[in-house]
């Protein structure tokens, strides 16, 4: 009697679609946007450099309390969130290259020089153990940003 519903259950796995890997679970925090080459010409100014920015997402339920947490690019330029950045669940954080007044939604990395490169680099959001959380890639000259969701 147990064979029947057995099979019937396997039957039923089978069936069902299989999930790729990669959309399993979302990373807590996600970056969803790198806007690498600023609008207008590169002159340094800090209007310029805070068109530069990354946008993370908290995918989670959950406050994430990103002191310590760091966020890179390929060469090595690194912003480290400092003890009082809270994320809320589902909101957004767009770190900007330049210099301003850092609140809930926006921080400033306090740069004077870009970090972005306008051809191709990765940013990458990594935790305070330094264990990588999620990645962004391009390789483009053709636009001005890339949409990492």
């Amino acid at each position: 009697m147990r064979l029947p519903l057995a099979v019937a259950a396997v039957a039923l796995i089978m069936l069902l679609p299989a999930v790729p890997a990669q959309a399993a679970a979302a990373p807590a925090i996600l970056i969803t946007k790198v806007y690498y080459d600023s609008p207008g010409s590169d002159l340094r100014g800090n209007a310029s450099l805070n068109g530069e920015y990354v946008t993370i997402k908290n995918t989670t339920r959950k406050a994430i309390d990103l002191a310590g947490w760091s966020l890179r690019d390929k060469t090595g330029y690194q912003y480290t969130f400092g003890d009082d950045q809270l994320l809320d669940p589902g909101k957004k954080l767009t770190v900007r290259t330049g210099q301003g007044r850092s609140g809930t939604s926006t921080v400033y990395w306090g740069r004077r020089a870009y970090v972005w490169n306008n051809d191709a680099d990765v940013a990458s959001i990594r935790n305070r153990s330094a264990k990588l959380v999620d990645s962004c890639s391009y390789d483009s000259t053709r636009a001005d940003y890339k949409n990492c969701e």
